[in-house]
């Protein structure tokens, strides 16, 4: 089962709703440890103390605010309870916005918003009411020390929570504009021909981490002391000089019948077989 990172309540109005958060996704990678090259021991981290020239335990270390160049203020956790906010428990939802008007670029982390036993009915209150209405809740709530701003929206099996990112956050770049003029109105009806073709569902499970998977590939052939066997290099991409014949070929292209499973199936296939993790 998650783990809980928030437990509050949720309100509209004068409805509450009482919710807890969980993790909905988060990035896997493969992990390594810093080791002596010479005997290939673990590698530790000494805390130490810069003005005693003298190692220091974990214990003794506190939370400090550099106000100018080489002068702190203590601050203990007792004083950053004292500052949380009442979004530490209550998220209120403050309005509610369309949800094709939300820009994906402001998303941040993603949460599951599961009702406590009493919270149930005003729960599913809200999020049919969101679903019909194809609207999405912003809310503040404070999390990990921060206090966020988040929308509440409808998924398939209940609501999800996202935290976005502030306004001062995105980084906006005035060369990030397209030329549309550019492009000449047979060439996009061409496009989106090509697009058309390449329409197909949404199906994630279909997607995987060949670098992830490759590495992992790499780490057990040398466990088992076999040879480590390089990735094929990709292809040299040229140019494109006439887009209109790139197009046409690549319509092409897609109606010759396909030559077998992606490799990554293939691999797939192979460690199942084998009994391997991944």
């Amino acid at each position: 089962m998650a783990a809980n990172v928030w437990k509050g309540h949720i309100t509209f109005g004068m409805v509450s709703i009482p919710v807890r958060l969980s993790v909905a996704a988060r990035s896997e990678t493969i992990g390594f440890n810093q080791l002596h090259k010479k005997d290939h021991s673990r590698v530790k981290q000494v805390l130490f103390c810069a003005a005693e020239d003298e190692k220091i335990e974990r214990s003794e270390i506190v939370k400090g605010f550099e106000y100018e160049k080489g002068k702190y203020v203590v601050v203990d956790e007792e004083d950053i309870k004292k500052m949380q906010p009442k979004t530490a428990k209550v998220m209120e939802i403050l309005e509610f916005v369309k949800q094709d008007e939300m820009d994906p670029v402001y998303l941040e982390s993603s949460y599951y918003v599961q009702p406590e036993e009493a919270g149930e009915k005003p729960y599913a209150l809200l999020y049919e009411a969101l679903k019909k209405s194809g609207c999405v809740g912003i809310a503040k709530a404070t999390m990990h020390q921060r206090e966020h701003i988040v929308i509440v929206r409808p998924a398939k099996h209940g609501l999800l929570l996202h935290t976005m990112f502030y306004q001062d956050e995105i980084r906006a770049t005035d060369e990030f504009r397209t030329n549309s003029d550019l492009v000449k109105d047979k060439e996009v009806t061409m496009a989106q021909m090509l697009i058309d073709q390449m329409v197909t569902e949404f199906d994630p499970s279909k997607y995987h981490d060949s670098y992830r998977m490759s590495l992992r590939a790499m780490i057990d052939a040398k466990i088992a002391g076999e040879e480590v066997v390089a990735a094929p290099e990709a292809e040299d991409i040229k140019p494109v000089v006439d887009i209109m014949e790139a197009l046409r070929s690549s319509l092409e292209a897609l109606k010759k019948p396909a030559s077998g499973e992606p490799k990554v199936v293939e691999f797939e296939k192979k460690k199942r077989t084998a009994g391997g993790r991944g």
